[in-house]
């Protein structure tokens, strides 16, 4: 009788599986053991535990709670937070809410400071567009805004890029006579 030879325990590179079936097999059965060891966890050290899996296609989500997953998701969330009792783990989780209602507070006030700023722009704005019949060219430099001056000097170097324009297509279509007396005869006509 001839005796099997194995290899053994060998080392599974980490890489995606390429297999769909293989890939799904390993799937559960990493899920099955990774709830087990939360279960185990739980039960030795007393801790609670929340462990939420996500699984590739159309199986769903898994999830394994000591006690229950949803109480603990919200205490996680700051929705249900238990009032401290100067346990390090409850003063934890008030200093990391804290700290994101700090964070939330500090983005909120910098995106009033930029709402303002765009309102004072489309303010200034609509002045310029009131202006801008006719009115613009009329009133005192000084009366005018950093923000109208600089969009006045841009409206003035379009407005003088077309004159050049202008004046150049003027120059290319010169006049087609020599002089004025033979306005008559073009200059490109022999006499």
């Amino acid at each position: 009788m001839k005796t099997r030879i194995s290899k053994g325990r060998q080392r599974v590179d980490m890489v995606k599986m390429k297999n769909v079936r293989n890939l799904q097999v390993t799937f559960s059965k990493h899920r099955a053991r990774l709830f087990k060891k939360a279960s185990e966890l739980c039960t030795l050290c007393g801790a609670e535990i929340v462990v939420v899996v996500y699984s590739l296609g159309d199986k769903g989500v898994f999830s394994f709670g000591h006690p229950s997953v949803n109480p603990l998701v919200e205490r996680f969330l700051g929705r249900n937070l238990p009032q401290p009792n100067n346990d390090d783990h409850n003063q934890q989780i008030v200093a990391c809410r804290e700290a994101g209602i700090r964070e939330l507070n500090t983005k909120l006030m910098n995106l009033e400071g930029v709402l303002q700023m765009e309102k004072n722009r489309g303010e200034s704005l609509r002045e310029i567009r009131k202006r801008a019949n006719g009115l613009l060219w009329q009133s005192p430099m000084e009366e005018l805004h950093l923000f109208q001056l600089q969009h006045l000097k841009k409206a003035l170097e379009i407005l003088k890029k077309k004159v050049e324009k202008e004046e150049q297509m003027v120059n290319n279509n010169a006049f087609p006579f020599q002089t004025l007396g033979s306005a008559w005869t073009p200059s490109n006509c022999v006499r």
